[in-house]
């Protein structure tokens, strides 16, 4: 077979040698052959014909003009879905095997006679003009904190000029989380960019058809910052996209750091942090030049921060609880029926009374949930014991495995009445003396086997009894090389 450099040497040596038998001969070649390619003046490549007929019988050909009108119909189908349907309408016809050239063929038909496809039109970015931020769920890199599985998010913030990124732990797409997070970012970044993008938070935008696009809230925390505001359409993440594409480079960023760092549990909260805040300067390094002439477009910071929590004031029912976004939480009995301010913070509740801060309670995550402390309502469950069996939030007065295996224990050995007593009243000992304590002496009765009472678990705690601790199981870790001993003799035999 002649090849292209074979004839183009052919050219080169027909106009220097005067024997064309010697020029075939040296451009590797019969003579013959030679004089067809000097006539014609072309390359074996460009001589070629265009594969335009078809090797086999298209099996699709009888019924192509019925998938035809179902993609005109509705372009959104799927190849599989069609080859699923002319396998039911034509059993036997149609092997699985033949799915592939049905793809095929859609897929140039779409591409020719289909509709056209969404364009993503490239932007130009200005130092200063536009920042962008939203909320990236972290729970698929499985990281721990002490060992327990710890689910969040991230506020994520990002420069658009210069890719510039912060971010900050948050639970929820609550406001409290968004005012947090973009004042941390703005105060880390020493200045304010002209405007601010989001998406159709619910947090931050009104719903379709209200007089104002922005919640009273968002508005005001804009207006503080002098910084104009706006949002995505409804079902467009791609108008967000730098920040979009930085949720993505980020986790993996992470992924990637953890993997170097060994482990993803983190022995405390303000550890996982301070991981974060090295990640985030890591990736802000190869930044430099133009986030510094992001700053010079930057406007100023105002004076002071905007409270970043909601205040509420409400009143204690009769149950010692107050609702909040739609959450139940107790306080103490001492409250109750009276009016107090509630401080909503991304991640916990401050109660206020008379100007002074009476308790921190942990934020409850999503809606319809409850946190009952039994400190709170111990002192009147003691007095009345009959209300406990059928409490509405009785599952919330077990702080740990061991006492809610007490009162099983307690009500196989007596009366409901009298097992309720019995369990209060070492609830009770747990709030004015220690939970641990008397975690322990319930471990101690249930790993001997011995009768739980009140009683039995206060003599206990007064007699200051050693109690082991809690037996910890080491696995010794396997070695291996015996079994590549083994594999070594049996390879060898």
């Amino acid at each position: 077979m002649v090849t292209d450099q074979q004839v183009r040497r052919l050219f080169k040596l027909v106009n220097t040698q005067s024997n064309f038998g010697i020029t075939a001969a040296k451009a590797g070649m019969d003579e013959k052959t030679a004089r067809k390619y000097i006539k014609l003046g072309k390359l074996p490549s460009e001589l070629k014909i265009e594969h335009t007929w078809r090797t086999r019988q298209d099996p699709f050909e009888d019924v192509w003009d019925q998938i035809q009108s179902l993609l005109e119909l509705i372009p959104g189908l799927e190849a599989k879905t069609i080859f699923d349907d002319l396998q039911r309408r034509f059993p036997g016809r149609f092997s699985d095997g033949q799915l592939r050239t049905l793809q095929r063929r859609i897929k140039v038909w779409k591409s020719v006679y289909g509709p056209g496809k969404q364009i993503y039109f490239p932007q130009v970015h200005h130092p200063g003009q536009l920042c962008q931020s939203d909320f990236t769920n972290m729970d698929k890199l499985g990281i721990t904190i002490n060992g327990a599985r710890f689910d969040h998010l991230i506020y994520h913030f990002v420069l658009t000029y210069s890719n510039w990124e912060a971010g900050s732990v948050c639970f929820s797409e609550s406001f409290e989380s968004l005012s947090h997070g973009f004042q941390n970012a703005l105060w880390q970044l020493g200045g304010v960019a002209k405007m601010h993008r989001t998406d159709c938070l619910s947090t931050a935008v009104n719903k379709t058809g209200h007089p104002e696009q922005f919640t009273r809230r968002y508005q005001d925390l804009l207006d503080h910052y002098k910084i104009t505001g706006c949002k995505t359409n409804p079902a467009s993440p791609h108008e967000n996209g730098d920040v979009e594409q930085r949720h993505y480079r980020f986790k993996k960023a992470v992924e990637q750091a953890l993997l170097l760092r060994g482990s993803s549990d983190f022995a405390d909260r303000s550890q996982y942090d301070l991981f974060l805040v090295k990640l985030f300067k890591q990736l802000n390094a190869g930044r430099k030049e133009r986030f510094k002439k992001e700053l010079e477009q930057l406007q100023r910071l105002p004076q002071r921060r905007i409270e970043t929590f909601k205040k509420t004031t409400t009143k204690v029912g009769p149950s010692s609880t107050i609702n909040i976004n739609n959450n139940t939480y107790s306080v103490h009995s001492r409250l109750v029926g009276e009016k107090i301010q509630v401080r909503l913070h991304m991640d916990h509740l401050e109660i206020w009374y008379g100007q002074r801060k009476v308790d921190t309670i942990p934020r409850l995550r999503g809606d319809s949930k409850h946190d009952i402390n039994y400190r709170h309502v111990i002192d009147s469950l003691v007095r009345k014991p009959g209300a406990f069996e059928n409490y509405r939030y009785r599952d919330d007065l077990f702080p740990t495995t061991r006492f809610r295996m007490a009162y099983d224990s307690l009500k196989q050995l007596h009366t409901l009445s009298v097992a309720a007593k019995q369990y209060l009243n070492i609830l009770h000992m747990a709030a004015r003396i220690s939970e641990t304590a008397v975690d322990d002496a319930l471990r101690a009765l249930i790993e001997s086997n011995s009768k739980i009472s009140a009683q039995r678990v206060k003599s206990i705690i007064e007699s200051g009894q050693h109690i082991a601790p809690v037996t910890r199981i080491n696995i010794v870790q396997v070695d291996l090389t015996s079994y590549d001993q083994l594999l070594q003799e049996v390879a060898s035999c």
